[in-house]
């Protein structure tokens, strides 16, 4: 479903108009292979055109479908934004590029930049983030392992705990990838998030998200949605978020084609020793994740009957799939 929506209004904003993004977060899913961006930040509508008249407010954020996610703030340098995806498109690591980037800045400033990028490298999550020291204050970025929240010019580090946190929650209540980027973006839904609005009562002016599946264009992702306001106290988060709503982000296709090809892991609960139940006797293939999204085992060709194993006590992510395209996956508790 390919949605673009954009509201703007009419004023004239000053000091930092150049200093953006404020905060943001990027992050992968390995189960999906969908790599999404979201972000917002305190420069108005008109900056925004002034600034960057041939950009939507999403710009910000790149995504490479299949491959990972990059967000490029703080005095943002379309440069180093295209150097960033050329180094992910070559096959390097979120570190590594990040550490390229700071030694390779087109301007020979990487103190006042900020970086936020997560891939899948060989199906495996990764992320780094990274904030120069001459960034404006607050400033800091926070990484797990599918993900990377950064923000400047901030309240403080709450926001960056807050969005988190509400990623997290989303993740292990089995959101998909965009409902967990949008409940982060709710995290930092505070008044004066980025201090320069503060005075306005909202967050933010502008904010946005987008998400790309493996397939797609990557100027045509999946979900795309941004909105951007000039001061007159409506929150860009809140409408965001309605727009989101309508947007049905996890929508599946309910055809019979698409139907997804289920399965039993029996017993679970399980002691580490299951057995694999399929509707028929062809193979798939089984991947096994642990919580936090990365792979821990792959089995190129199973059969109903099997009896798998797992040594280490934990929650566990298995995902079935057949050589036609079908899927599907369970959570699995070892004792």
């Amino acid at each position: 479903m390919k949605i673009l929506a954009i509201a703007f209004f009419a004023f004239v904003f000053g000091a930092f108009a150049m200093a953006q993004d404020t905060f943001s977060i990027v992050a992968v899913d390995s189960l999906t292979g969908e790599v999404g961006s979201a972000g917002a930040s305190c420069i108005s509508a008109d900056n925004l055109e002034l600034y960057f008249p041939d950009d939507d407010p999403d710009f910000l954020g790149d995504l490479l479908p299949g491959i990972g996610a990059i967000n490029t703030q703080s005095f943002y340098n379309a440069t180093n934004q295209e150097l960033a995806n050329q180094e992910l498109a070559a096959g390097r690591t979120p570190q590594e590029v990040i550490d390229w980037l700071a030694a390779n800045d087109a301007q020979n400033n990487s103190t006042q930049r900020q970086y936020g990028i997560a891939a899948l490298i060989n199906g495996q999550p990764m992320a780094a983030g990274f904030t120069g020291i001459n960034c404006f204050d607050y400033k800091n970025h926070v990484t797990g392992p599918n993900y990377s929240i950064q923000g400047n010019i901030l309240l403080g580090q709450e926001i960056l705990d807050s969005m988190q946190a509400r990623y997290l929650a989303a993740e292990a209540s089995g959101k998909c990838l965009s409902e967990r980027l949008m409940a982060a973006m709710q995290g930092a839904k505070v008044p004066g998030a980025d201090t320069r609005c503060l005075n306005n009562g909202t967050s933010s002016m502008f904010a946005f998200i987008k998400v790309a599946k493996p397939d797609d264009d990557p100027a045509d992702p999946s979900l795309r949605l941004f909105v951007a306001y000039n001061p007159l106290g409506i929150e860009p988060i809140d409408s965001l978020q309605a727009l989101f709503d309508a947007a049905a982000p996890c929508f599946v296709n309910t055809t019979e084609e698409a139907q997804p090809f289920d399965f039993k892991l029996l017993p679970n609960p399980s002691s580490g020793v299951f057995q694999l139940e399929m509707p028929t006797d062809q193979e798939a293939k089984l991947e096994v994740f642990d919580a936090a999204g990365k792979r821990l085992s792959l089995r190129k060709a199973v059969r109903s009957g099997e009896k798998l194993s797992l040594e280490q006590p934990g929650i566990y992510l298995v995902r079935l799939s057949t050589a036609d395209g079908r899927g599907s996956w369970k959570r699995l508790v070892v004792n």
